[in-house]
């Protein structure tokens, strides 16, 4: 194989944790997409997560526990941030002031207001800003969104979905810890939604109407975070979106839109499907294989390499305007919880 003549696109990590390995490990699949810089409180494991992804013929990158080195320096084009959750806003900002093009794990923040405010600095500094919501850049989303549009479940009625798994309950942990950001809704839930939303994109010309009722039943763990998310979302037309999330049971994680004239499914693990069916009542599913690149994350990086390539301050993809709808549905049903 030819090496890559494609110009460097050079990529700081800041949090070099568990989903920052799957961030890494999709570059080789990006044009140009390298490991610059790495920012952790931690060297030891700053470096650690360098060493692991050191690309054979690539300089290695340079690992530093101080932000301003990575946010300061003309050898990173953008930053991907996958600290807990608690801590994006601090480092978005950061980045934002400093000129620095974001992709940051989902959710955002945890609060629309929150939200709002940096997308407002990122159009004010004219510096992109994206929620890595890998999800809606899957090869099997492409597939089922030509099915959607072209008519073959019908007229939408419904939507189902869970999000589940068991943890074992640490309230040390970022799951339960709410100085984490803890909670099934912001870890979970946001995928149960997020795609809720993408299929009444898809049914209605681009547009996701309103809900025009929430009913919400959470448990709350002892640490006061939510534990498991029961959730019936019911939209214009009687349509409804029914979902479960929570860290207290096993499930398949499916998702199924149901139409008047078939069922769309993502029959496992939805929110990382790699395949999807199409589900009529006398007939045996009709099932589209869409397999990853690597592993999934390789089209939200080349989205935001494009984007940002392009001058964008936003993905025409993942909009600003699909991260803050999804923050106020989320403090919606989180304003419904159980008072602590």
């Amino acid at each position: 194989m030819a090496p890559d003549s494609t110009p460097a696109f050079r990529w700081a990590v800041i949090g070099p944790g568990g989903i920052a390995n799957r961030f890494a490990g999709a570059l080789p699949a990006v044009p140009g997409a390298r490991l610059s810089a790495v920012f952790a409180r931690d060297a030891s494991k700053g470096q650690a997560y360098a060493n692991q992804w050191q690309r054979e013929g690539e300089a290695p990158a340079r690992v530093t526990t101080v932000l301003a080195e990575v946010l300061g320096s003309d050898e990173v084009d953008a930053v991907y941030i996958a600290t807990p959750h608690s801590h994006h806003g601090e480092y978005v900002r950061a980045a934002l002031e400093a000129g620095k093009p974001v992709l940051c794990e989902k959710p955002l923040v945890t609060t629309h207001a929150e939200g709002q405010a940096l997308v407002t600095l990122a159009r004010s500094r004219g510096v992109f800003l994206m929620e890595a919501l890998w999800t809606r850049f899957l090869p099997a989303y492409d597939v089922a969104a030509r099915l959607l549009q072209d008519g073959a479940i019908g007229e939408l009625r419904a939507m189902q979905s869970s999000f589940c798994f068991s943890s074992v309950y640490n309230p040390e942990h970022r799951q339960w810890n709410p100085a984490l950001a803890g909670g099934a809704l912001w870890d979970i839930g946001i995928y149960n939604l997020a795609v809720t939303r993408w299929v009444l994109q898809q049914m209605n010309g681009g547009v996701c109407p309103e809900p025009e009722a929430m009913n919400i039943q959470a448990q709350l763990a002892p640490t006061g975070v939510d534990a498991v998310v029961n959730a019936t979302l019911v939209f214009p037309g009687g349509v409804t979106s029914q979902f479960r999330c929570g860290f207290d049971a096993s499930s398949v994680n499916s998702f199924e839109a149901l139409g008047s004239k078939a069922a769309l499914r993502f029959p496992t693990d939805f929110w990382q499907a790699e395949a999807m069916e199409l589900v009529t009542r006398k007939a045996p599913p009709e099932r589209v294989a869409a397999p990853f690149v690597i592993n999934g994350f390789e089209g939200e990086i080349a989205e935001a390499q494009a984007c940002i390539r392009a001058g964008w301050v936003e993905s025409p993809r993942m909009p600003h305007a699909e991260t803050l709808a999804l923050l106020a549905w989320m403090d919606a049903i989180r304003a419904r919880f159980p008072k602590v």
